[in-house]
């Protein structure tokens, strides 16, 4: 009798502790159907944001000028003390028009002003213009805004500054004209594939000197001689 009473115990402890076993397995697989579901939700119900595009912090030199004015150039102006200027001697592999084109180089920022002066007489006014424009508007294609504005700086001087929005090979640029003798025409442009998000700090910290340089700028009647 004892033998079948411990028997049937035993069966009976067997039976509970599978029961057991199963209600704990039954309990994981509820609980993670219910984190499954949870997510589900939550994911139908939250808006995905990304993380911006991050970019390497730049740290600007302060701000200090001196001036150009070299013998026999039609023009003198102030520029910045981390720029230097060389003489632009081709022009797409071609010999510059003239001795008095120059490129304004921001080493720290790969950057440069390409600055490119014409004679009014041996090139007629109304062409330098259309020019100028045209080579604004060939950014058209890519650019998401295009802005102008006249110019007349407290020496007299007289032009236009275009604004150009958008991931195009030129932000910044503008032309000036006393009319009758003189026209000259810079831009900014950056050694780097366009992309307005990350040029936007270095396109408006150097915009502060291209504006600097336009409200400096003066002509002068040429020397028989120039050079740099």
């Amino acid at each position: 009798m004892g033998y079948v009473l411990n028997t049937v115990r035993k069966c009976i402890l067997s039976i509970v502790l599978k029961q057991q076993a199963f209600n704990k397995q039954a309990t994981v697989t509820a609980n993670i159907k219910l984190f499954c579901v949870a997510m589900l939700v939550t994911a139908c119900n939250s808006t995905y944001t990304p993380k911006p595009t991050g970019y390497f912090k730049i740290n600007f030199p302060a701000k200090k000028y001196q001036l150009f004015s070299q013998p026999g150039y039609p023009y003198t102006f102030e520029y910045p003390v981390y720029a230097n200027v060389v003489k632009d001697s081709s022009f797409f592999g071609d010999a510059t028009e003239n001795p008095w084109w120059i490129n304004i180089n921001f080493p720290q920022f790969n950057g440069k002003i390409n600055v490119t002066y014409k004679s009014i007489g041996a090139n007629k006014l109304e062409k330098l213009l259309n020019d100028a424009f045209n080579m604004t508007n060939k950014h058209s294609s890519r650019a998401e805004y295009i802005g102008d504005s006249l110019l007349e700086t407290p020496n007299g001087v007289h032009g236009m500054f275009f604004k150009v929005e958008g991931n195009v090979a030129t932000a910044n640029q503008f032309f000036l004209t006393d009319s009758t003798k003189n026209f000259l025409r810079g831009a900014l442009y950056f050694d780097a594939t366009p992309n307005q998000d990350s040029l936007k700090p270095v396109n408006d910290f150097l915009l502060q000197d291209m504006l600097h340089m336009v409200n400096t700028f003066k002509w002068i009647p040429p020397s028989p001689k120039g050079g740099l």
